[in-house]
Formats: C-alpha cells, sequence, structure tokens
C-alpha cells in the first residue's frame, strides 16, 4: 500500500479542535486495534478495568482485522471525518503516522495540552527510541513491544551433547549442524519473520546500518545499504549454504517458521519474544524448551549491542473533542501505569514498556518463576541505542519487507548467490523509499 499523505491523509477536511467545552460525563473514546482472540480478550479486560475506575469515559475497543487492514481502515476514517480517537499501527507504518501531517495529535503535546503527567524517560530506551522524533518528542504511546530471541529445544541439545545455547552466529552453525548430524532433530535451525530476525535486528545487534539517515530516522531520502554490509552478506550466504544439509530450514515468510518449531523437527528458532505463550502451549508435554539472546557475529562486534523492537504503539488521531482528549490523555496515562503494563507483559509475553513495570515484575517473582522471559528485556536494554540500533523507520516498510523475502528465498533455495540477492532487494527497496519521498513532499 504506497500511501500518499497528501491524497489519503492531508486532503481530508481536519475537524477543528475546540478546547472551549466542558468534558460531558461518559464520553466515548474508541479505540480501533488488531489484537485478535486472547489478546483482543485482555485489551477488552484492560478497556473495562479503566470505565470501571471512573465515571466521565467510557473507552470502547473496536477489532478493525490485521494490522494492515486497521491501518488502511485509519485513513479512509480520517478521510471521511470518522476516525477513531486511538488507533493501533504496527511499528513498519511508523514513518506512515509520522509523516501524516494534520492527522494525528502527537503524545507529548497530547499530554501537556491536557495537563497529564508524562514523563518519555520512564520508557525503556529501546523502546521510547523507536516512537521519539528528529527533535526527542514522543509521538505514539507504545503499547506492545516485542523483540526476536533464540528458542531451542532443550531436549534435542542435549541428546546432542550440546550443555549450553550459541551466542553467535559462527556457534549456531556447528550447533545445528551437529544436531542433525546426531540424529537429535530433523533440522537445527529455523525462523520467522526473516527480515525483522536474519537483516534488521541482525544489523542493530552487530552495529551494521541497514539503511541510511539512520535507518531512516533522520530524514525521508534514505535508502538501503544492507547489501554493503559485508558481515550480513556473509550470513546469509551461510543461511544459504546450511540450508543444503537441513542445519536451517526457510520456513516462510510471516510466522510459518514456528510450527518447525513447535512440531520438534527444528531444534532452534528466532522470532518474537511475545511468541514464548504460544510456544510454550504447543511444545507442553512433547518437549522443554529454552529461551536465549539473538546469536550475534563475533568477527562485525567484540560485544552484542541491543536488537530492536517489534509490535506496536497507539497514535492519538485529530479531529475529536476537547473532551476526548482528555479522556484519551487519561487512559493512556493508565494503559502505561506499571500494574496494567506489568499484567499485561506477564499475560502477552510482550516487553514490559516501563522500567517501572519490569521492576514490578521482577520483585513479584515472574521472572524467576518464568525462565527465560527476561532474555528479551535484557537484549532491548543492552546499552544505549545509537543510530544503527534505534529501529527501521522507513516509509513504504511492508512492501520492502515483501521485497527481502522475496529475494532471500532466491538465496535459500539456491537460484542466486546471497550477494546478488541481497542487491536486488536493496535496488528494488529503494524504488520504494524514492516513491515514498515523492509522496511525502507533495
Amino acid at each position: 500500500m504506497a500511501v500518499r499523505f497528501h491524497h489519503l491523509f492531508c486532503c481530508a477536511a481536519l475537524a477543528t479542535l475546540s478546547f472551549s467545552s466542558s468534558a460531558q460525563a461518559a464520553t466515548t473514546i474508541t479505540w480501533w486495534h488488531a489484537m485478535e482472540g486472547v489478546l483482543g480478550e485482555k485489551v477488552n479486560e484492560i478497556a473495562d478495568e479503566f470505565n470501571a475506575s471512573q465515571d466521565e469515559y467510557v473507552v470502547k475497543p473496536v477489532y478493525k482485522g490485521s494490522y494492515s487492514d486497521n491501518l488502511t481502515a485509519t485513513i479512509a476514517a480520517f478521510r471521511a471525518n470518522q476516525a477513531p480517537a486511538i488507533t493501533q499501527v504496527f511499528e513498519v507504518g511508523t514513518a506512515t503516522m509520522m509523516n501524516a501531517a494534520g492527522a494525528i495529535y502527537p503524545i507529548h503535546q497530547l499530554m501537556e495540552e491536557t495537563d497529564t503527567p508524562f514523563d518519555p524517560d520512564a520508557f525503556l530506551p529501546a523502546v521510547k527510541s523507536y516512537y521519539t522524533s528528529s527533535d526527542g518528542q514522543m509521538l505514539s504511546m507504545p503499547f506492545n513491544s516485542s523483540t526476536p530471541v533464540l528458542y531451542y529445544n532443550k531436549d534435542a541439545f542435549r541428546e546432542a551433547g550440546i550443555e549450553t545455547p550459541p551466542a553467535t552466529w559462527k556457534a549456531v552453525g556447528e550447533a545445528a549442524h551437529k544436531l542433525v548430524e546426531s540424529g537429535a532433530s530433523e533440522c537445527g535451525l529455523t525462523t520467522a519473520w526473516p527480515s525483522w530476525t536474519q537483516l534488521e535486528n541482525f544489523s542493530a545487534i552487530d552495529d551494521l546500518p541497514f539503511a541510511t539517515h539512520a535507518n531512516g530516522f533522520d530524514g525521508t531520502d534514505a535508502r538501503l545499504v544492507f547489501d554493503k554490509q559485508e558481515a550480513t552478506v556473509a550470513h546469509i550466504q551461510d543461511l544459504a549454504e546450511w540450508q543444503k544439509s537441513h542445519a536451517f530450514e526457510y520456513g516462510g515468510r510471516a510466522d510459518s517458521g514456528t510450527k518447525r518449531f513447535q512440531s520438534g523437527r527444528c531444534a532452534m528458532l528466532t522470532t518474537s519474544s511475545a511468541s514464548r505463550a504460544g510456544i510454550q502451549e504447543a511444545a507442553e508435554g512433547k518437549f522443554t524448551f529454552g529461551i536465549a539472546p539473538l546469536p550475534y557475529d563475533a568477527k562485525a562486534v567484540n560485544q552484542p549491542r541491543n536488537s530492536i523492537i517489534g509490535g506496536a504503539s497507539l497514535w492519538v488521531m485529530r479531529g475529536q473533542s476537547e473532551a476526548v482528549y482528555r479522556g484519551v490523555a487519561r487512559f493512556l496515562n493508565f494503559l502505561s501505569s506499571p500494574a496494567i503494563q506489568a499484567d499485561w507483559a506477564s499475560f502477552t509475553g510482550y516487553v514490559p514498556i516501563t522500567t517501572a513495570a519490569y521492576q514490578r515484575l521482577k520483585s513479584q517473582g515472574f521472572y524467576a518463576d518464568n525462565p527465560g522471559a527476561s532474555v528479551a528485556i535484557d537484549q532491548l536494554t543492552r546499552g544505549t541505542p545509537n543510530d544503527n540500533g534505534r529501529g527501521v523507520r522507513l516509509g513504504n516498510m511492508p512492501q520492502i519487507r515483501n521485497i527481502i523475502a522475496e529475494q532471500l528465498e532466491k538465496a535459500f533455495n539456491g537460484d542466486e548467490p546471497a550477494a546478488a540477492a541481497l542487491q536486488e532487494a536493496a535496488r528494488r527497496g529503494n524504488q520504494e523509499l524514492a516513491q515514498f519521498q515523492q509522496s511525502v513532499a507533495r
């Protein structure tokens, strides 16, 4: 979906904000989201708890389908002057929302203008930095944040004589081959979300640029450069070579690879930390598993840097009344409170977005009772994020990820060398970036 802001967002007549009217009791706040199943039920529970805590506002969550579906619906609704007060947008849609001038009400501005207490420094640095503008202002409210980790089958490791999970990619290759050759597993390693885990986070952890201009944080004229990083190219080529012996098996796009780990076929998996609950349920009675940090390339860095986040944040849309905005500010304050965030994180597997929520879970014994649950937050908080580690904030990123997946498949299938596949991915991806740059400049 190539977004044309002046045609989609900015062409709509903006409803005028008036801060002269007084708040009325039971003001309705509409919250569009993409959380389905038990996650959607938990969202409803959070809204119900807020609604029961006071009588001025009623938050009404509305499930709008996938992340992409919700973003599309939000754009259409804004054009028709019917946008929700709050909408959930996945991290790869951040550039789209940031450049929708006149459509969004930045969080820092909302909190200031409604006199609502708000401390951006309360959020984890890796979470805060992703949703912050170049001048240091938070634009949206982090909600469900995750990061990729390494899951491993403890039973298969024990059978293969591997005592500890691998910390480097070289050690991953050695372990993967040993697992297959010993018969402990049919496949050594698989992955979900291939661009996110094998390129975007590989780059961040190994302090390599994914794109210019701080991976897009410093301007819409950013261009992809992952294909020019020797370590990145070598990593993808290694995976392609491992595929020949089943030391690695490509499981498909999105979360498809997870099934190969859940079934016991592959003994290692790189995927979201938020997959922990689902993996735990699938593995029950079949095998025990552990969670370790995403590996790093010891040839690229001496020590791994922080990983980057996935998930989504909540954006406030323009065109609402003063009463609605006061309620939105109050609700977002409630949503980011230590108690709510700790409960959300422990239930879902997403990381707590604030330091206070993390400390609350720690004091409650959650991490002691759930080994591996702290890996994600420990990984996200390794030092202060630099230009290579704040995240990837590029326009048309969903399309770029599809292009990357297509080219990775050519490398993994042996149709093209990794270098050629990545060069083509960057070339096609840069066309998307140029198109996005032109659209926001109109």
